[in-house]
């Protein structure tokens, strides 16, 4: 649970506690169910800092859990399902309890793929890549497109579903083993390190002709070293500044980075989308879930996870994430996976998942 609040800057020590209670009981419309998966995602800290989260609230998140005893009307005992649990073992799940708005419950299907991708490909990550890629952007085969945080949970998929629409795909990442992953196992065109010291050169070189799509999601100096590529009529799907979440400074990111662009977004005519997935759940998620689940079946779609083991390493995962140190979609197996079997068990042979 959180600790203490303000928070400035990145976490540190102490901003986060772990306490021990008993396992709730279900009211009539409730079930509990133990957490077996725990997305942990860089839009958790905005809340942290803007004090949505008070000390000794439950840490939020998105969770896929196991009932285990059910009154509710839809979940039985045994049911996988997707819910807003936080960062707990154990959470109540339907009547009075809240959903963080637009994310109801829902029935997870084991058949269908892992149970973790509910929180990834085949959840809100995999809709904010969809919605922000093809329904903002709207792909045209031959386009350049251009993706930052490209090996992320967000980043990895938007890149591949340019990919399908026949665009040039470059991705921007850190680690170089993390741009060999997106070009030999995603199959981006081109990936670059924003670590490099000649990284603007490395990006122009990758975009001979210009970038006619950019899906953003972090913000400082690669948003500056894309800026002066973008072509006429060229399309951003602002998802994220992560690079900015941590400042200091009193400045509203998305005003700076507003203020940095301007200028070229009007001499380039271009079109700015604010990316925000709860718009896209009502008339988007069921035919975004038919698609996508085609798309992994036929192996279109790959993903990788960033699995940590242990609600205690929440902390140290979530801080890692902000910094860049992941490599895929963070999330913490809080229990055993019941799901798993023999077949597919050793895709975390290495603490990631490929699929």
């Amino acid at each position: 649970m959180l600790a203490r609040t303000p928070l400035e800057g990145y976490p540190t020590d102490g901003d986060f506690r772990l306490d021990s209670s008993s396992i709730p009981e279900p009211a009539d419309g409730q079930c509990v169910s133990r957490t077996l998966y725990l997305s942990l995602d860089p839009y958790q800290w905005g809340r942290r800092r803007s004090g949505v989260e008070q000390v000794g609230d439950v840490c939020h998140g998105r969770t896929v859990s196991a009932v285990i005893k059910s009154r509710h009307p839809h979940f039985n005992e045994g049911d996988i399902i997707f819910s807003t649990h936080g960062w707990q073992d154990y959470g109540l799940t339907g009547s009075g309890i809240s959903t963080f708005g637009y994310m109801l419950p829902r029935r997870v299907e084991p058949a269908l793929a892992p149970i973790s991708s509910a929180l990834g490909v085949l959840g809100m990550l995999g809709l904010t890549a969809y919605a922000g890629t093809a329904l903002q952007c709207q792909p045209k085969a031959g386009e350049t497109f251009v993706v930052s945080a490209a090996s992320g949970g967000v980043g990895q998929i938007a890149g591949q579903i340019a990919k399908i629409y026949g665009c040039r795909v470059v991705g921007i990442a850190g680690a170089q083993a993390k741009c060999d992953f997106l070009q030999q196992s995603l199959g981006f065109d081109a990936a670059v390190s924003h670590l490099s010291e000649d990284f603007a050169d490395q990006l122009a070189s990758a975009c001979p002709d210009g970038i006619d799509m950019y899906f953003e999601n972090v913000g400082g100096k690669v948003f500056n070293a894309v800026l002066p590529l973008f072509n006429r009529a060229a399309r951003i799907s602002r998802c994220g500044l992560i690079s900015q979440y941590g400042n200091t400074d009193g400045l509203d990111p998305l005003q700076t980075w507003q203020h940095i662009g301007q200028a070229v977004f009007d001499q380039q005519a271009m079109t700015i989308h604010s990316l925000f997935v709860g718009d896209y759940v009502a008339d988007h998620q069921k035919p975004f879930l038919e698609i996508m689940s085609q798309w992994v079946a036929n192996g279109k779609v790959k993903y990788r996870e960033d699995l940590w083991t242990g609600l205690e390493q929440a902390p140290a995962a979530f801080t890692a994430m902000l910094a860049g140190k992941n490599f895929g979609k963070t999330m913490i197996a809080v229990g055993d996976d019941p799901t798993l079997t023999d077949a597919i068990s050793h895709r975390r042979s290495d603490g990631n998942i490929l699929a």
